[in-house]
């Protein structure tokens, strides 16, 4: 595990957060889990919905902490490529797709697992992964695990915002658009296993 800060004496410890938390928030990527989000959720009141996005983010955030300090360790040690879980995050997709598009109930109510879902594969997938790997190799454990609360925060707030959407849109106008979003999943899952199968071979 890398502890110190590998900086260079004379770079801005603040232009480095600002840096490492900018991307790492891009990778996180919440601008595309909120319509996923709001379409997983669909089903679930106020405050079901907001337990969803704090369960979601805590998740994500234990998920980048433990690769953060472990990474390539924690992998190895369960046998485990980025390849193989780029496929089976895509196969996940791919059933939550089916269940949406099709209306077919595999794993109970959508809303109860749509938490999992949104924490990893789309939120803490195989980018956050190699990213917040070859980050910490570069400017050490302490910034990282700093610059990724911060990205966290900012994503929480906007899954939180989530209602609001809803509230804005409606319901009727969410559920055709949800539709579009479970073969948008679909899309992705089939990218997931894809990118996974090419990097295996």
């Amino acid at each position: 595990m890398v502890f110190v800060m590998n900086l260079d004496p004379n770079v801005d410890m603040i232009s480095v957060l600002i840096h490492t938390s900018s991307l790492l928030f891009f990778v996180f990527d919440p601008f595309a889990s909120i319509p996923i989000f709001i379409t997983l959720t669909k089903d679930l009141d106020k405050n079901e919905r907001k337990k969803s996005a704090n369960r979601a983010v805590m998740v994500a955030g234990i998920l980048f902490i433990l690769f953060v300090l472990f990474g390539n360790a924690l992998l190895s040690f369960f046998g485990i490529s980025l390849a193989s879980f780029k496929i089976a995050g895509g196969l996940v997709l791919l059933l939550m797709s089916l269940e949406i598009v099709l209306g077919i109930n595999m794993t109970g109510s959508q809303g109860e697992v749509g938490w999992v879902v949104i924490a990893t594969p789309i939120l803490t997938g195989p980018g956050v992964i190699t990213t917040a790997i070859v980050l910490t190799s570069k400017y050490g454990c302490a910034t990282i695990l700093l610059s990724g609360a911060i990205a966290l925060l900012l994503t929480w707030i906007l899954l939180r915002r989530a209602e609001f959407l809803i509230q804005l849109v409606g319901k009727t106008v969410i559920d055709i658009f949800s539709k579009v979003i479970g073969l948008l999943i679909g899309a992705l899952g089939v990218e997931f296993v894809m990118d996974g199968i090419v990097e295996f071979l």
